[in-house]
């Protein structure tokens, strides 16, 4: 997509937690509208639902990677604190068994030498 509107830096954005978008004003009087998932998925065009305008959010994708998809985010949200200390034990243990099963070769490597031809350039 080539034209935007502007670009917007998501600290110039306003958080909906009751629609759990950003939104910024739109000049049509409505307002341009982003999610987090959104976000976490590496896109960054806000779009307005009442005209065809549309905004670059300038942001760091890093701060919203960890960000979980819809349905986790309800279930989340309904768990107790010590469902999520049985959750981290689980996924430490799961590392530690990776880290038993770890073998690092030390099998010698090769050197292969590659040569391009081509018949169209002059030599």
């Amino acid at each position: 997509m080539g034209a935007y509107y502007d670009e917007i830096e998501i600290e110039d954005m306003t958080w909906d937690e009751e629609k759990r978008v950003y939104h910024y004003p739109c000049p049509c009087g409505d307002r341009f509208e982003i999610s987090r998932k959104q976000l976490a998925n590496y896109e960054d065009i806000a779009t307005c639902p009442s005209c065809s305008l549309v905004i670059r959010i300038v942001y760091d994708p890093l701060d919203f990677e960890d960000e979980p998809p819809d349905d986790e985010e309800d279930d989340a949200a309904s768990n107790d604190s010590d469902a999520t200390e049985s959750e981290e034990d689980s996924s430490d243990e799961h590392f530690e068994d990776a880290m038993e099963h770890l073998s690092i070769s030390t099998a010698p490597t090769a050197t292969v030498a590659v040569a391009a031809y081509s018949p169209t350039y002059p030599a």
